[in-house]
């Protein structure tokens, strides 16, 4: 008969009823602990997250009121909430165990025991706790797709040669389980471009998962790649599932790859090898059944040959590269993209019959947007907001890129005090938004912190 899987912790101050039950259970269990002394109960649940524990309910000689078993049950549910107990008790004390049931315990065994009984009790008892930390993993689950769904995405809108290229290329590849790298600037839409191949494959019926690798402490990355458990490190107060499982049967998105840091890296690209994942402060892998995209703005085949990315990381996700082209290439959608953007923000701020006139769609199409798309939406959406005019004319719109026109004296100074102006002006722009900032200024963020220190910004 094949051992069941699951961790059994067995707590009793009996030597001889602590060896039968060992003796036993490890025949039909994956995993057997024993303890005798029972102040040893918090370290080991916190330790060991057994699956069910076996509890009995007096440890002091001559005491027999059941109190002590009553207060490490409560001890146990307070480490673990979602622990299954089972308590050991003799045949007169049945009030007690029922007692005790009214406050978390699962279910109890009379001594002596019938060793059938007592197996299919624990069975049981096992079947709870799979039931349970299922229900768990879900909540988890749900609540990383909840971040996901709030955020909102348009369809995709564009009929360029540029973007019906893009296009076509994504409905070949969508069907492959391919690794996927889109390149290209910032704000030219790279995750929508992600989703979109995701709804075309064929585990559209399964979760879009999107981590923005460029917006995370690097502390946290690991974890909130791969989980954590509890006591992991010191504020991971419970149990978190990280992204890879949240995708586990569909896609998940890396955005800002490039910005991942070269200790992560080796874990990352075993994770995407061997579909396996370890959450963090865990020795139980898992696996995990996942489309990769990624996506940058950086040059990787650059940071490859200065050290800063693993080449074989690099292949890895490159099966299949795909440029995102930005807006100055992609002509008449900029008015596409605008008339769209109008109509969105006209409903959302109630400014209804608001047009574009002709000189401020010539205006429009004639900028370079170094933004692309998502400054093209800002500066629609900017207009909207401020013009008092159902007419948006040529001055309702204002660019990025007028703020240093040529006719502004610009006084002379050094390289450092250049430097230092950039990133100040990078930062106001962005209200401090290190990862913004430090895209716009083309540096890593460790980067910018020194900087920030150095000239005390």
């Amino acid at each position: 008969m094949s051992k069941s899987s699951g961790h059994i912790l067995i707590i009793d101050d009996n030597t001889s009823v602590l060896n039968s039950l060992v003796l036993y259970l490890k025949y039909q269990f994956e995993k057997v602990t024993a303890l005798r002394n029972p102040n040893l109960i918090p370290e080991s649940i916190e330790k060991d997250r057994p699956d069910i524990v076996l509890l009995d309910m007096n440890f002091t000689a001559g005491i027999n009121n059941g109190n002590e078993g009553l207060f490490w049950l409560n001890q146990i549910l307070k480490a673990d909430p979602d622990a299954v107990v089972v308590l050991i008790t003799a045949y007169g004390d049945v009030e007690l165990a029922i007692r005790a049931i009214k406050e978390g315990a699962t279910d109890f065994i009379l001594k002596p025991w019938d060793n059938n009984k007592l197996l299919a009790t624990l069975q049981s008892a096992m079947k709870l706790r799979q039931t349970r930390k299922q229900v768990q993993y879900l909540k988890l689950r749900e609540t990383q797709l909840k971040e996901d769904i709030c955020r909102r995405f348009s369809e995709i809108i564009g009929e360029s040669p540029a973007m019906k290229d893009l296009l076509d290329k994504v409905r070949k590849v969508a069907k492959t389980d391919a690794g996927i790298l889109l390149t290209g600037e910032n704000g030219t839409g790279k995750e929508l471009i992600a989703r979109e191949i995701h709804r075309l494959s064929n585990r559209n019926k399964q979760d879009f998962v999107s981590v923005d690798l460029g917006a995370l402490p690097e502390s946290l990355i690991e974890s909130e790649l791969f989980g954590h458990v509890k006591g992991a490190y010191t504020d991971a107060r419970e149990d978190r599932i990280g992204r890879f499982e949240t995708a586990d049967g569909g896609t998940l998105f890396l955005d800002e790859i490039g910005n991942l840091n070269c200790n992560i890296q080796p874990k990352l690209l075993t994770a995407i090898e061997q579909r396996k994942i370890t959450p963090l402060g865990s020795n139980k892998t898992r696996n995990v059944n996942i489309r990769i995209i990624c996506a940058t703005n950086s040059h990787l085949i650059d940071l490859v040959k200065q050290g800063l990315f693993r080449e074989d990381l690099f292949y890895r996700i490159n099966t299949i590269e795909i440029e995102v082209p930005p807006l100055r290439n992609r002509g008449n959608d900029i008015m596409l993209l605008a008339w769209h953007y109008l109509v969105e923000f006209c409903a959302r701020y109630n400014r209804k019959g608001i047009r574009i006139t002709e000189k401020s769609i010539e205006k429009l199409k004639d900028y370079s947007w170094p933004g692309n798309v998502r400054e093209l939406r800002h500066t629609i959406e900017k207009a909207v907001i401020l013009s008092d005019s159902l007419e948006l004319e040529p001055q309702h719109f204002s660019f990025e890129t007028e703020r240093l026109r040529p006719d502004v004296v610009i006084p002379a100074m050094n390289l450092e005090e250049l430097e230092k102006r950039a990133i100040a002006m990078s930062l106001n722009r962005y209200n401090r938004n290190i990862a913004e900032t430090a895209r716009e200024l083309g540096i890593g963020r460790q980067t910018l912190y020194r900087k920030i220190e150095k000239y005390k910004l």
